[in-house]
């Protein structure tokens, strides 16, 4: 499940290049602050990938609520 959240928010994920060959910029604006550079677009997917991981997984460690995406919903319920 944890799997298919992530790729559903790299779906979603925009990417643009940046100004004077400084690389790749990529972030998920449903995901707040989570955004990635590289030099390549590949390794700006690989580096935004790991962003929405670790940001998931400090989310959830807190118990604050991420949103629903492509139908999944990691939130407790309370």
């Amino acid at each position: 499940m944890l799997t298919a959240y992530v790729h559903a928010a790299l779906a979603l994920a925009h990417y643009e290049i940046l100004d004077d060959g400084e690389g790749i910029y990529g972030s998920v604006e449903v995901l707040p602050g989570v955004w990635a550079s590289a030099e390549t677009l590949e390794a700006c997917r690989a580096e935004l990938q790991e962003v929405v991981e670790d940001w998931l997984l400090v989310r959830l460690r807190r118990g604050a609520t991420v949103p629903v995406i492509g139908g999944i919903d990691l939130n407790v319920a309370q």
